[in-house]
């Protein structure tokens, strides 16, 4: 965060919380004017991932809840974040992709060329 963001959001914005991604949360001291209510904006740790907002928070930021919802795992089947891979070397790539280890298996005679006329 630069100088003059760091000033003027403490001027301008109260903090709400951080969550265990390092990301802090603001809610501005006004309402809007067109708004209609107070904007809710959230500073991101190191690069700006928005997939990395966990779910009690994107709904706090989207104004479905007023205050944030506890952070918990509700569910064994839950996993933890992972920053978005795409276009990375570690992005996932189906067994046939141009760039996979794997290659498609050489047809073997059981395909014919379409001929226009036949």
């Amino acid at each position: 965060m630069s100088f003059l963001q760091r000033l003027t959001t403490g001027f301008t914005a109260s903090k709400i919380g951080t969550d265990r991604f390092g990301n802090t949360y603001y809610e501005s001291r006004k309402s809007w004017l067109g708004y209609g209510r107070k904007r809710r904006f959230v500073i991101y740790k190191g690069a700006a991932d928005p997939t990395s907002v966990p779910a009690e928070w994107h709904c706090w930021l989207h104004h479905v809840t007023d205050a944030p919802l506890p952070e918990q795992k509700l569910y064994g089947w839950q996993q933890e974040h992972r920053p978005n891979r795409t276009g990375t070397p570690q992005a996932y790539r189906p067994p046939t992709h141009v760039e996979s280890a794997n290659r498609r298996p050489p047809t073997a005679g059981d395909y014919e060329a379409w001929t226009p006329g036949s």
